[in-house]
């Protein structure tokens, strides 16, 4: 099991390298606002030598208290969708780029398990969005499989995936 681990850990560098490669080429600033992953997304990035020329701040906001405050996230938006919904992804990353220097931002929120599931989101749905600074939230909902872990593991892996797909790989 440890050698597993070893490898998703290296695939997540190298993914996280890539990203920071985009990042410096661009010359754009990243934030990170993350519930179910609870900043690892940030470590991930974070243990890119070099990461502090693109990476700005992360905000881990575990409760709705933290979505509201730090990332201004809409009591209405939380109490009609609830945490993990796309409308409230879209959110977080907007707050997290309104309440940083970055220009380009991932956001996730999940049920990671191994409770918390419901019918309509069971244990594995994680919403995810991107933007860039004054663009249009991109989101997407995502059921993983596995243990808390995998699923917390297999969001980071998609939200890394995501910036990418964001991000022009050659300077503009």
């Amino acid at each position: 099991m440890p050698n597993k681990h070893r490898a998703d850990d290296s695939a997540l560098f190298e993914l996280a390298a890539r990203v920071g490669e985009a990042l410096k080429a661009q010359g754009l600033m990243l934030a990170t606002a993350e519930s179910c992953t609870g900043g690892w997304i940030a470590q991930a990035l974070t243990a890119v030598p070099g990461s502090s020329n693109w990476f700005e701040r992360g905000f881990v906001t575990y409760t709705y208290i933290s979505k509201r405050e730090m990332l201004g996230v809409s009591q209405d938006t939380l109490s009609t969708h609830g945490a993990v919904s796309e409308p409230t992804v879209r959110e977080m990353v907007t707050g997290a780029l309104a309440n940083s220097h970055a220009q380009i931002a991932v956001s996730v929120s999940g049920t990671a398990g191994p409770a918390g599931g419901t019918p309509d989101k069971p244990v594995g749905t994680v919403c995810f969005a991107w933007s860039i600074k004054n663009g249009e939230p991109k989101s997407a909902l995502k059921r993983f499989t596995g243990d808390r872990e995998a699923v917390r593991r297999q969001a980071v892996h998609f939200a890394l995936e995501g910036l990418l797909g964001l991000l022009p790989t050659t300077p503009a």
